[in-house]
């Protein structure tokens, strides 16, 4: 079974470096997202298997975006993938409901690692 990924990042770049990771390994890249909003409402929409979330986004945060897709669905498979690594911020993603933290710039093989991880 291929897995249905959303990739939530406020740069271009970072959704294109995840995306080719993504399908390289692959899971099926559904929907990209620029910041948390955007990310709520397309998971609402496109009920991806798992979704990367940066942290520090325009509009609405990681942190936030995590709170509210949990609070949609409490079976939601969430990975943090920022620059803010600072174990506060890691503590705050996992207790809001994030599987897993990786930090950028973010090694490949421990993106499909914790992918596959999430999917169980």
């Amino acid at each position: 079974m291929s897995y249905r990924v959303l990739i939530t990042d406020d740069t271009a770049f970072m959704r294109m470096n995840l995306r080719k990771v993504v399908e390289k390994s692959g899971f099926e890249v559904v929907g990209e997202a620029a910041d948390g909003e955007e990310a709520i409402e397309q998971y609402k929409r496109l009920r991806p298997d798992l979704v990367t979330m940066d942290i520090t986004m325009p509009k609405m945060d990681g942190i936030t975006a995590i709170k509210e897709i949990v609070k949609f669905d409490p079976d939601a498979r969430i990975i943090v993938c920022s620059a803010m690594g600072q174990k506060p911020m890691v503590i705050e993603a996992i207790n809001a409901g994030a599987k897993d933290f990786l930090v950028k710039p973010f090694d490949p093989d421990r993106v499909i690692e914790a992918l596959k991880k999430a999917a169980g």
